[in-house]
């Protein structure tokens, strides 16, 4: 029987116990690192790499974008800017081009700081409405 690897345990877990919002603040940060990556393999001339981690980052873009809610008007323009950042994405992966990634990571930031910010404010309310401030 092999051991299992105790980083892997604990990742699989904390997918397998977050919250819907959790879930998208790891798909923001989880884009924002392969968008890392394929700027380091840019700079390194490693195109294997770079098109791998780009790719990944698209994937998760159109994760996001397949999970929208659509009845809410916040989510057409959501759309509008994943859409953006996934061509972005493709222009930079064709033509190696950094600016194009730094411009996909500046939204993508943005996107998981407000996203943080939310989910801290959601729990505070649980917190003071179930009277545990």
């Amino acid at each position: 029987m092999a051991m299992n690897n105790p980083y892997q345990s604990y990742q699989q877990n904390s997918v397998n116990t977050a919250s819907p919002g959790e879930l998208t603040l790891m798909l923001y940060n989880g884009c924002l690192k392969f968008i890392m990556l394929g700027k380091k393999a840019i700079e390194a001339g490693n195109i294997e790499v770079k098109n791998t981690n780009i790719i990944k980052a698209q994937t998760i873009i159109r994760e996001l974008m397949v999970t929208l809610n659509m009845d809410a008007d916040v989510s057409k323009d959501m759309m509008s800017l994943y859409d953006f950042m996934n061509r972005r994405l493709i222009e930079a992966n064709l033509k190696n081009d950094v600016s194009a990634l730094e411009e996909v990571e500046g939204l993508v930031t943005e996107f998981r700081n407000t996203w943080k910010e939310v989910i801290q404010i959601n729990r505070k309310k649980q917190f003071t409405q179930s009277g545990q401030v």
